[in-house]
């Protein structure tokens, strides 16, 4: 059954990448924003898999690649937002990493990109869900892999079309930056998004932590603590 997953590394406050860069993008590299994003994605450049992909030699052959290797064999076609196409598309040459189809959540209209590797870029001008929906059909009972980034993650988790969210929390502080979770999943006042993990991996570089995704609840006032109702033993 496909699934639409994703996943992102974040500091352990809760940040994938540093305060938002708003000079030219020519100085990105040099900015606060990188600075954040390279140090929580650091576990994934030294891991084997990711570089093989890349077409990087070396690497470590570790619990964590094993990790990048299983999200690469699991998505049958991928979903992100216009920014990350257009800054990948120079970097990742002509075969990019995915080797799938790749849906592209965008207003401005272009046509496919096609590239080497299997891999294709369709401009969807439609909306999120068109994208998801195009991407679904095109997986071939593989999962739908929403690639990000951090703003399209959240659009899709606000708009109920994640099924599995995986973090991968690294034990580092950033103090500011820019928030995978934040206050734009339109949730009501007393409504949570509610999520059940069901694999952890821990290493000393990083922790995985998958969760299927349960939707929206009410948030329900709980008196346990007072004690009423409960009888001494």
């Amino acid at each position: 059954m496909t699934k639409v997953t994703a996943q992102m590394s974040v500091s352990l406050d809760g940040f994938y990448a540093g305060p938002r860069h708003s000079g030219e993008a020519a100085d990105w590299m040099e900015s606060a924003e990188a600075a954040g994003f390279f140090r929580v994605t650091r576990w994934v450049t030294d891991a084997m898999a990711w570089r093989e992909r890349q077409g990087f030699a070396g690497g470590e052959q570790s619990v964590s690649s094993r990790v990048v290797a299983e999200s690469f064999e699991a998505a049958g076609a991928y979903v992100m937002g216009r920014n990350m196409a257009d800054g990948g598309e120079v970097p990742w040459g002509d075969e990019p990493p995915f080797r799938a189809p790749v849906f592209v959540v965008t207003r401005r209209p272009r046509e496919t990109l096609v590239r080497q590797g299997g891999t294709s870029f369709t401009y969807v001008t439609d909306g999120i869900a068109s994208a998801v929906e195009q991407a679904r059909a095109a997986a071939r009972g593989k999962n739908v892999a929403v690639a990000g980034g951090g703003t399209l993650l959240r659009q899709v988790l606000r708009a109920g079309l994640l099924d599995e969210l995986e973090l991968h929390i690294v034990p580092t502080v950033l103090g500011t930056g820019m928030r995978l979770l934040d206050a734009d999943l339109d949730l009501a006042e007393k409504e949570a998004i509610e999520l059940t993990p069901t694999r952890v991996i821990h290493t000393p570089e990083v922790t995985h932590i998958r969760y299927t995704v349960n939707g929206r609840a009410a948030l329900v006032l709980d008196d346990r603590g007072s004690g009423s109702g409960v009888e001494a033993r």
